[in-house]
């Protein structure tokens, strides 16, 4: 399928304002530009009943802020269902703020609490530093998930491109640790250690992300070539430490026509299915890469978004919209 027509005019405008590569910018100035440019397109903000930023220890004495989002009052005789959310941004840019507007739509029409995790970025924390806050937020929440009117076997866990990288990783480690989980959504994850599917190559330059931005991003994560064997840096294919992924949570995940990450994504779900597992996949004709956050400019991505939170909603058994 061609381009939708206005994500063709979404590359365009990038192309025309000419800004300079994140390859060609410090770390901390890829993450300025990324978070100055991320609400351009996105949604408008949705109301909350509650919000909340939270100050969550981890077990190495740091602690990392993460956004507890409640569309509604919390009854407590009636917990509501809750998703963890990471954020994308080839863990080095990203934060709770450039994925504002997309949590608050999760929350607002899956009618469920929402998690938005501020783990610690690359190169200054260096991976695994990104999994192990993710799940000591996942952890956290699952163990005080009643002080916060939240049901503990309710809960989801999602993310986008990195951040979906850390769902699939939370999701294997819940498994172990006795975490029920009610799903797993992963938007566009990245899944793979090696960059050589037919999308990468058809996909490489011209369509927001490219070849040389991802490999960027990994020279800011990664300690050594090493740590890509590692399966908690890639899922489908890393062979260092990888766990069984039989009796893993439900996956519902999102890929693009026109993304490199594309064939990973469905490799990945692939990789679910062969386990035993249910794994539903969805890809988006004519989209990019981060379509989810161009919700305010593209009008099909409408249908994605409804699509992800009718996902969210069956899996914690909640009505409709509209429904009695």
């Amino acid at each position: 399928m061609p381009l939708k027509p206005k994500i063709a005019e979404v590359l365009e405008l990038i192309a025309r304002a000419g800004k300079p590569p994140y390859p060609t910018l410090t770390p901390q100035q890829a993450r300025a530009a990324y978070e100055k440019s991320a609400p351009i397109l996105d949604l408008a903000r949705a109301p909350m009943f509650a919000l909340e930023d939270l100050a969550l220890a981890l077990p190495d004495g740091a602690s990392i802020r993460a956004r507890l989002y409640q569309p509604v009052e919390p009854h407590w005789a009636a917990p509501a269902p809750a998703l963890v959310y990471y954020h994308g941004g080839g863990f080095t840019v990203g934060s709770v703020e450039t994925h504002d507007a997309l949590c608050r739509m999760f929350a607002r029409d899956a009618q469920c609490a929402v998690l938005s995790v501020d783990y610690r970025l690359a190169p200054e924390h260096r991976f695994p530093t990104a999994v192990d806050d993710a799940f000591a937020a996942l952890r956290w929440l699952h163990r005080e998930a009643a002080a916060y009117g939240i049901d503990s076997n309710r809960i989801a866990v999602g993310g986008d491109s990195a951040g979906g990288t850390l769902a699939t990783v939370c999701a294997l480690q819940a498994r172990d640790a006795g975490i029920p989980l009610v799903l797993q959504l992963l938007l566009y994850p990245g899944t793979s250690a090696y960059q050589q599917t037919r999308s990468h190559v058809q996909f490489a330059n011209g369509y927001l992300l490219n070849a040389e931005t991802i490999q960027w991003f990994f020279q800011q994560y990664l300690r050594h070539p090493d740590d890509r064997t590692d399966w908690r840096f890639a899922p489908l294919d890393g062979t260092r430490g990888a766990p069984s992924f039989r009796g893993v949570a439900p996956a519902w995940i999102a890929t693009a026509e026109y993304d490199p990450l594309r064939d990973e994504g469905a490799a990945y779900a692939r990789k679910l299915q062969d386990a035993g597992n249910t794994a539903v996949l969805k890809c988006y004709d004519g989209m990019i890469h981060e379509f989810f956050k161009l919700g305010g400019f593209v009008p099909e991505v409408a249908q994605a978004h409804a699509d992800a939170t009718a996902a969210l909603r069956s899996a914690f058994g909640v009505s409709d919209v509209g429904d009695d």
